[in-house]
């Protein structure tokens, strides 16, 4: 068998001639790699305003708790002073509606 120029691969003459042949990527693999790096950064911004939007997610709640405990003990207040409130004008009635009728006895 004869041995043909066109059967000599560029890798074999590279390793005759002592040279390393660096492996070259293709245009798909490079936009493959860029794409994928660009996923990853992606992820990352949105892992972080996730996570932002958990803190500050957290912090309303806790902001809405102690409204929520506020408004309580000013509704029991409203409460108590509305009952004090309805005391005074039931008692003040009753001594109304007294010297009305003392005054009417005093009139006949």
């Amino acid at each position: 068998m004869c041995v043909n120029s066109t059967e000599w691969s560029a890798s074999r003459i590279h390793y005759f001639s002592g040279q390393k042949q660096k492996p070259k990527r293709s245009r798909v693999q490079v936009h493959r790699l860029a794409w994928r790096k660009k996923k990853a950064e992606a992820e990352k911004n949105m892992e972080l305003r996730n996570l932002k939007l958990y803190m500050e997610n957290m912090s309303i709640l806790e902001e809405n708790e102690k409204l929520r405990k506020k408004a309580n003990l000013l509704h029991q207040e409203n409460r108590a002073l509305m009952s004090e409130f309805q005391n005074k004008f039931s008692q003040l009635d009753r001594v109304s509606v007294t010297l009305n009728l003392i005054r009417d006895r005093a009139r006949v």
